[in-house]
């Protein structure tokens, strides 16, 4: 199980975008759940200091789904250089794991 499943830490300028995303991700089985929440950034683009609201989202998936996740984000998002990180799941409720695999699998 370890590696098998992650999160992506992206971030959007907005709400309404983060949702539209999300919605996206769900709906074509790319991710089981992306929980959407406020932040305050502070960032360092083309030279300056940048201070913004941002939104971030955290996209729950399996890593087979990576790299069809982060294209279909780079598709969707409005950010010349949207941030997207991937963490691993080193451990995990089992019932909450398979969920996931439920959730991004092929349709039954």
């Amino acid at each position: 199980m370890s590696n098998r499943y992650v999160f992506l830490y992206v971030t959007a300028g907005g709400a309404r975008e983060a949702q539209r995303i999300g919605e996206r991700l769900v709906q074509e089985r790319l991710a089981a759940c992306v929980n959407i929440f406020p932040v305050r950034s502070v960032y360092r683009w083309k030279r300056k200091i940048e201070r913004a609201r941002e939104v971030v989202m955290i996209v729950k998936t399996r890593r087979s789904l990576v790299e069809r996740v982060k294209r279909r984000i780079l598709e969707l998002h409005s950010y010349e250089l949207p941030c997207i990180g991937v963490f691993n799941i080193d451990a995990g409720l089992k019932e909450f794991l398979r969920w996931i695999d439920e959730s991004t699998g092929t349709r039954h």
